[in-house]
């Protein structure tokens, strides 16, 4: 099934530009936001099933708009586009429920991978962000005590592990050799053990508190 997808950039030509080439790898490009309050109003109306989403822009910023977004529409899957690897920027778009996180000089085949992946229930992170990222937890927080480590259960960590590495329920299930019901029952421990929202927030949680790693 053709993905629904919705851009939202204040830069037309670049708005241009990525219609093109994502209307060429086969997305249904159902419209275009040109600030954060556009892309709220268009989401409710065309409904897409992933937004991509500029980081800056003017009045309501990309971050603040996929706030709103996963308020209004949880179902709604947001791909971050900025122009740098910047730590503060991914901490903030990961607590506001943003799915992927892209720079901006990435290929059109990385960005059609990433919107992929996201419709399918994953997160993605370009090379560069991944570093970041790891390198802020390392520079931010505390080494995790060992209470801290026993937070979760062993096998809340295969899942936690399974899932930091981008597998959906279906496939961790598979991995495991148990149930999808299963998978999802652990995971709603995770997320009242490490008081998270979703799997974005414990992912993020878990590598804080060294449970998980990122490759």
């Amino acid at each position: 099934m053709t993905i629904r997808l919705m851009l939202a950039d204040d830069h037309r030509m670049l708005r241009e530009g990525l219609r093109r080439s994502m209307t060429d790898q086969g997305f249904d490009v159902v419209g275009e936001a040109r600030d954060g309050d556009e892309a709220i109003r268009l989401a409710e109306e065309l409904q897409p099933e992933v937004i991509l989403m500029d980081v800056t822009m003017p009045e309501v910023d990309g971050v603040e708009a996929t706030r709103q977004i996963k308020q209004l529409f949880p179902e709604i899957r947001v791909v971050m586009l900025t122009m740098h690897a910047d730590q503060e920027v991914l901490a903030s778009a990961m607590r506001v429920g943003a799915s992927g996180y892209l720079v901006k000089d990435c290929s059109t085949e990385e960005i059609a991978n990433a919107i992929r992946d996201v419709a399918g229930g994953k997160t993605a992170l370009s090379p560069q962000l991944a570093a970041s990222m790891l390198e802020e937890v390392r520079r931010l927080d505390q080494p995790a005590t060992s209470e801290e480590d026993r937070v979760v259960t062993k096998r809340e960590e295969e899942v936690l592990q399974l899932i930091a590495n981008g597998l959906s329920t279906t496939e961790v299930a598979e991995q495991l050799f148990i149930s999808q019901k299963t998978v999802k029952n652990h995971l709603a421990s995770i997320y009242q053990k490490l008081d998270a929202r979703d799997r974005t927030q414990a992912v993020l949680q878990a590598v804080r508190m060294g449970i998980v790693h990122l490759d």
